[in-house]
């Protein structure tokens, strides 16, 4: 009855363990695979849901109003309205014209040149900042749909991890009941299993995380990402100390400092006793029905034309000198963050290419680590097959046990984790360091967005 006791006493472990193993495995297939999705799609579904793109473009298509603003000064209005109303009492005071019309424009003026000059060029930067904007949407979704495909690789070698560990409880409690091995190793298996399971439960938030934002950045439901490796392309060969071009984002604050420096020298003509030249026109349709215009004036006619060219001259005016000031100082301000746009754009490429020549070290030593442990697992497998060929004799090497197989299993499952986080965080520095160099279109060429619709001028 005693031995009967010990053996439900030692079934208790072996029970814990198996129920361990099971809720591992009933965890990971409790969420149902949703249909996969391309990283092409993910892009540009990003970019078209994404709001800073949406500012970008709302500011493009501004820059295009106040450029056609500029211009439209030099063609001619067109207004037409009346006067018809009560007979004056007296004097009449106003034009008895029961229908009217005119036009004004500007014909000629030194500032309104730079002003167009200013807002073409403000056109430019704002479609650099678009594209600069969508570069960055396609950055972070790029990166966070490549995470997500290496966590759920990463899922799939951590369960394959769970059922070693589980395999690996079971043996250790059969030579710990047979007394071949110490209860501590029994307690150590156990230990490798906890630490295998927690590390399972992080990988799998941080794929709903993942998930998470890519739906967020998309715009589409969390249940229909899927990532596909197939569609990840390969990144575009890039070397430490490549010399890049200007990104689309220095670009546009290049631009933007060019346009507020045009726009600070018309306003300094502006304050210069510059002739301004205006050309104006207007006909009046005139009556006497209802007033006594007749009664003092002889000569009086119906219809009443004129046109003609005013010219004025600013001798003494504040306000423009005042506004010279203020552009002139916006000017160097945009000047200023142009160079700093600059700089802080050569400092990340310096510091992304020193960490590009580590992880790229990095992701080859962990591949030969996954290399090593393949083949110490299929040496293991090779000597519990065959023996080890060493014979029972004094000095012989001991047979290995089958714990040995499940602890090579899950070292190698291990390595194989590791090698996925270090090629992916190599990628991600790829990425940045295309980025930070002006070649992201050579990956958005890779990814084959659709072309986007050209916007409205």
């Amino acid at each position: 009855m005693e031995a009967s006791h010990n053996s439900r006493r030692s079934q208790l472990p072996l029970n814990r363990a198996r129920g361990l193993l099971l809720g591992i495995a009933f965890a990971g297939a409790s969420v149902i695979a949703p249909a996969q999705i391309s990283l092409g799609t993910v892009v540009d579904q990003a970019q078209r849901n994404s709001s800073a793109v949406k500012l970008a473009d709302a500011d493009m298509h501004k820059a295009y109003a106040d450029l056609a603003q500029t211009r439209d000064v030099y063609i001619p209005n067109f207004v037409i309205g009346s006067s018809f109303g009560p007979p004056s009492i007296g004097f009449p005071s106003g034009q008895p014209s029961i229908a009217n019309a005119s036009m004004q424009s500007l014909a000629f003026s030194l500032p309104q040149g730079q002003y167009i000059k200013a807002a073409r060029v403000g056109v430019q930067a704002a479609t650099l900042s678009l594209k600069d904007a969508k570069e960055q949407v396609a950055l972070d979704a790029s990166t966070a749909y490549i995470e997500l495909d290496t966590v759920d690789k990463e899922l799939e070698a951590a369960r394959q991890q769970a059922t070693f560990a589980g395999r690996l409880i079971e043996i250790e409690q059969q030579r710990a009941d047979a007394g071949v091995d110490p209860l501590s190793e029994l307690l150590q298996a156990r230990l490798t299993a906890a630490q295998l399971k927690l590390r399972l439960l992080h990988l799998e938030s941080r794929a709903g995380t993942l998930v998470s934002q890519l739906a967020t950045l998309t715009g589409l439901p969390a249940t229909s990402i899927k990532t596909e490796s197939a569609s990840i392309p390969q990144i575009p060969g890039i070397k430490a100390g490549d010399v890049g071009s200007l990104t689309p984002g220095i670009e546009s604050a290049q631009a933007e400092a060019r346009s507020k420096q045009l726009q600070a020298h018309g306003d300094h003509l502006a304050s210069k006793i510059l002739p301004l030249v205006g050309f104006g026109a207007q006909y009046n349709r005139d009556s006497t029905l209802l007033n006594n215009y007749s009664y003092y004036y002889a000569h009086f006619k119906a219809d009443n034309f004129s046109a003609g060219f005013s010219i004025s001259v600013p001798l003494f005016d504040l306000n423009h000198r005042d506004k010279d000031r203020i552009t002139a100082a916006e000017s160097l301000r945009a000047t200023a963050e142009a160079e700093q746009a600059q700089r802080q754009n050569d400092v990340q490429i310096a510091t992304l290419t020193g960490s590009l020549r580590e992880l790229d070290e990095s992701a080859e030593i962990a591949s030969l680590k996954q290399q090593i442990a393949a083949e110490q697992l299929r040496t293991v497998q090779a000597e519990l097959q065959n023996g080890n060929g060493t014979g029972v004799g004094p000095g012989a090497v001991q047979q290995l046990s089958p714990k040995a197989e499940q602890e090579a299993r899950i070292d190698e499952s291990q390595k194989t984790i590791e090698s996925l986080d270090a090629v992916f965080d190599l990628s991600k520095a790829r990425l940045s360091l295309l980025r930070a160099l002006g070649h992201m279109d050579d990956w958005l060429h890779e990814l084959q967005l659709p072309e986007p619709v050209a916007a409205v001028k």
